[in-house]
């Protein structure tokens, strides 16, 4: 499964399981196993960078098991074909988001104008809030 010029998945990384889904469908659902497990073995994948698995382990979330795979369970559909499309797209769209390399963050110092504002609203606040007081004969 080809994810980019540099990336390539082997079939060997990828392994489907099937079982019933839940939901509406009358017969089908308690006879045809349509809903798709795909696991995707990403900690001992070759084709992957360090950096991508780092960035791809932070976007799985819960999805990123123990033992360093991915796991994403569809069950959208009434059809297996479909659902296992679905999977695979969902895994592609994965592991290219965790190719791009996040824009570095420049941090940036408020203006001086911007400052005296903040300053100057918070006495205002501080005032009106004062004037609320008990007052002194």
């Amino acid at each position: 499964m080809k994810i980019n010029d540099q990336i390539e998945i082997a079939d060997w990384e990828l392994t489907e399981s099937f079982a019933r889904s839940s939901g509406p469908g009358g017969q089908n659902v308690n006879k045809v196993s349509t809903a798709v497990e795909l696991r995707f073995e990403a900690e001992r994948s070759p084709n992957l960078p360090a950096t991508v698995k780092a960035r791809l382990k932070r976007l799985a979330g819960r999805r990123w098991t123990l033992d360093g795979a991915i796991v994403l369970f569809v069950q959208e559909t009434r059809s297996q074909a479909r659902n296992r499309e679905i999977a695979k797209e969902r895994l592609v769209d994965l592991i290219r988001r965790a190719c791009e390399k996040p824009k570095r963050r420049i941090p940036t110092k408020p203006t001086y104008g911007s400052v005296k504002r903040r300053l100057a609203g918070k006495k205002a606040r501080s005032e009106v809030k004062a004037l609320r007081g008990k007052v002194d004969d």
